[in-house]
């Protein structure tokens, strides 16, 4: 593994424990350029991850805690007439900063999502005809709760596709339960590894990974598979090809490589793409989940070989 980003997921573990594999994942999507949905219940760490990754990457960090009557100008900004200077100024929101860590977003409005939205996708907002851009690198973090939590909703489809990968971080195991016990402090003290020009580095290089042509016929092959499925009803769409193509980058980049595989596409599949696939009523009757189905479209799909 690059030796920096080490360095970065062993100072995160000192406050998360026993969760390697989702500190790792988060760490590849924020190389790819990307945003984090992290789907779980309450009081397993979410938050305690964003401010560790915020800190030992140097990156200014907000959080919002979106309740319904969260505005989207809590987002962008807004202007506010100044009487001494007799104009108006823009008042900066939430989203200007690296990392926003967008707690429980399926309890708030639409509204509230969409200019959420807008800032992930764009990079910037819009706030009386004037534009604003948010800094480099930046980053979403968001968490929901359950479908059915109380005062929760069902992101669309079209949200659930702007993150770049979904996880669940879990119940820590017993060992590591243990280990939350004995800290006496909330968050341990964490050293900040990279500064934001040397990660920009990062990504640059993650972004100009060699790529076979195998490779990209494999994660389109996927891709086609999943629209013409009998269980799915919605398939992968051409920004969960690109999604995946990324994450694998930054995979082969973490484990120290200078190109893409096979088994960097694999390992990312189930993050990438388990959130992009509606099933359909036949799967449900039959009981069939998300990765069960996956499982079976990238092993039935034709490998070709790469040539170095």
């Amino acid at each position: 593994m690059d030796t920096l980003m080490q360095q970065v997921i062993n100072e995160i573990k000192k406050n998360i424990k026993g969760k390697d594999e989702v500190i790792t994942k988060v760490l590849c999507a924020m190389l790819a350029g990307g945003h984090v949905l992290l789907e779980d219940i309450p009081g397993v760490g979410k938050t305690t991850l964003a401010v560790s990754v915020s800190e030992a990457m140097s990156l200014t960090y907000k959080r919002v805690q979106f309740t319904p009557d969260v505005m989207p100008s809590d987002i962008t900004g807004f202007s506010m007439f100044n009487p001494q200077t007799r104009a108006f100024e823009y008042h900066p929101g939430a989203a200007m900063c690296n990392l926003l860590l967008a707690d429980e977003i399926n309890r708030t409005s639409p509204k509230t999502q969409s200019a959420l939205l807008q800032v992930m996708e764009e990079g910037r907002v819009t706030v009386d005809g004037n534009t604003y851009y948010i800094p480099k690198p930046f980053f979403v973090i968001a968490t929901q709760n359950p479908f059915g939590s109380a005062g929760t909703q069902r992101l669309p489809e079209s949200q659930m596709d702007r993150f770049m990968i979904r996880l669940s971080v879990g119940y820590p195991s017993h060992d590591s339960s243990v280990d939350i016990l004995k800290s006496d402090m909330p968050f341990n003290q964490i050293s900040a590894v990279l500064d934001n020009e040397r990660f920009i580095a990062m990504q640059e290089t993650v972004a100009n990974l060699h790529v076979d042509e195998a490779v990209y016929d494999f994660i389109v092959n996927i891709a086609e598979a999943s629209r013409d499925n009998e269980y799915i009803s919605l398939g992968v769409s051409p920004r969960g090809t690109k999604a995946l193509l990324r994450m694998a980058k930054a995979h082969a980049f973490m484990n120290g490589k200078d190109y893409v595989g096979m088994d960097d596409v694999v390992a990312n599949i189930p993050t990438v793409l388990s959130h992009r696939i509606v099933l359909n009523s036949k799967a449900k009757a039959k009981e069939i989940d998300v990765d069960s189905v996956l499982r079976s479209i990238w092993n039935s799909v034709r490998v070709a070989k790469i040539t170095q």
